[in-house]
């Protein structure tokens, strides 16, 4: 029988002080926002009396999408040249490298500056979903390369030289033997990338704004589920409507993260 030793104690007691804070956090935004998750709050249109969240809804999800679907192929082609093409004593590779680390480091405030400088003001697009779009797709950049470049490297390189030995050619191998070993460590990274749209909101403030009308096109303002919290619980009128926002925001994480978790672990299985 395994001696339960004091290391072990101080490992399941962090373990279970991080679980029960995090369950701490979401037993009480449940039980403080359930109560107000009335038809009104979901009515289309948002007016001072119903104080809806369907546009933020809405725009929450137009935001994760488009970014997702500009950095998710620049993101993950980019650790695949890293770790599959690039030469890894090249100057050029310490750059991108060094580059992707610093993007990772730069606080959120700081990209909704750029933003607001570079897509409001220098483009003269003011506050709008592209330019909240782009400069979220620029924040997310780094986490989708890092975790590519971290699932690439953990395939076991005997894969590799199996298949080339089989006379497979390079492409062929990356699609057909490591993509699909390395692929739930990707849509980790994917995932992570989903949690910080969703729950952004400084850079979002600079760029998209905080409209609250339903979105007409991309270059009109509007406000995410987290902007949207933020206003409402700042104006001091609506902190019960803020807590029923928040359950819907950890609501939609939930689901997207299932649904991610989910598709990772039929493609890990080979899909069965």
């Amino acid at each position: 029988m395994k001696r339960f030793s004091f290391t072990h104690f101080i490992v399941w007691l962090a373990a279970a002080f991080t679980v029960g804070i995090l369950l701490f956090i979401i037993g009480f935004i449940l039980w403080n926002g359930v109560p107000y998750l009335t038809p009104q709050i979901f009515a289309w249109n948002y007016t001072t009396a119903n104080v809806s969240m369907t546009p933020a809804i809405i725009s929450t999800l137009i935001i994760v999408g488009a970014s997702l679907l500009i950095a998710g192929p620049v993101g993950i082609f980019t650790g695949f040249y890293l770790v599959e093409y690039a030469d890894q004593s090249s100057k050029f590779l310490s750059i991108i490298r060094l580059a992707t680390d610093t993007l990772a480091a730069i606080p959120s405030i700081v990209y909704g500056l750029f933003g607001m400088l570079f897509f409001v003001i220098r483009l003269g697009w003011g506050y709008s979903h592209l330019g909240g779009i782009l400069t979220i797709t620029i924040m997310i950049l780094p986490i989708i390369i890092s975790s590519t470049e971290e699932a690439l490297n953990s395939v076991d390189n005997s894969l590799r030289m199996g298949s080339l030995a089989l006379g497979a050619g390079k492409l062929r191998t990356i699609f057909t033997v490591v993509l699909p070993v390395a692929m739930p460590g990707i849509l980790s990274g994917i995932i992570l990338a989903i949690g910080r749209i969703v729950g952004e909101s400084a850079a979002l403030l600079y760029t998209l704004g905080s409209s609250s009308n339903m979105v007409n096109n991309l270059m009109s303002s509007g406000r995410t589920l987290a902007v949207h919290m933020y206003v409402l619980s700042n104006e001091g009128f609506h902190v019960n409507e803020a807590y029923a926002t928040a359950t819907v925001l950890i609501i939609l994480v939930l689901i997207i993260n299932g649904f991610s978790t989910r598709i990772s672990n039929k493609l890990g299985s080979g899909g069965k």
